[in-house]
């Protein structure tokens, strides 16, 4: 079970740095986790349609006559109405459903997405706590491995589905 305290440690071990004990802690790592954590985690979860992070909401009509979109949702995938800052109009429709990129927390995060953010935020740190390009550029390099990895493995981990009343092969046998 991962938390964010977790997550940062791990980002600063892959720089060479001491994990951290606590958020608030009065040192430059701490601030640098606790500053950076919520939008650079935010920013990995809407960048791509990560299976674990898709949800659907079902919305309805507000008093101004559109639908808001819920707070945990980072981005909309699919919709019908059209997107307007935080809201969507679809005139007609007393209710909508979307599909959305939801803010999931870290203990529910697979194994590759947890590397994976660790190495984004070593990335967000590196700079800030060490001031290497080197380093940076090493980090950014493993960034990209690593993104193209989870993509893979995040896109091929569901399971398949069954073809049910498929005429050839219902003949086959």
């Amino acid at each position: 079970m991962l938390t964010k305290i977790d997550l940062c440690s791990m980002a600063l071990l892959k720089l060479g740095e001491a994990p951290i004990q606590s958020l608030t802690d009065d040192t430059a790592a701490s601030r640098l986790s606790r500053t950076l954590f919520d939008p650079v985690i935010d920013a990995l979860l809407a960048s791509h349609v990560w299976r674990f992070a898709c949800r659907t909401y079902e919305l309805t009509r507000n008093t101004d006559g559109d639908f808001l979109i819920p707070a945990d949702c980072l981005r909309v995938v699919k919709s019908h109405g059209e997107i307007q800052g935080n809201k969507i109009l679809c005139p007609g429709a007393d209710t909508l459903t979307i599909v959305g990129m939801s803010r999931v927390t870290p203990d529910a995060f697979p194994g590759y997405f947890a590397s994976l953010a660790a190495t984004r935020l070593a990335m967000e740190f590196c700079i800030p706590l060490l001031g290497e390009q080197n380093v940076f550029r090493m980090l950014a390099a493993l960034y990209e491995t690593e993104l193209q990895s989870a993509k893979f493995i995040d896109s091929t981990t569901s399971a398949s589905k069954a073809i049910d009343n498929f005429s050839l092969i219902s003949t086959r046998f």
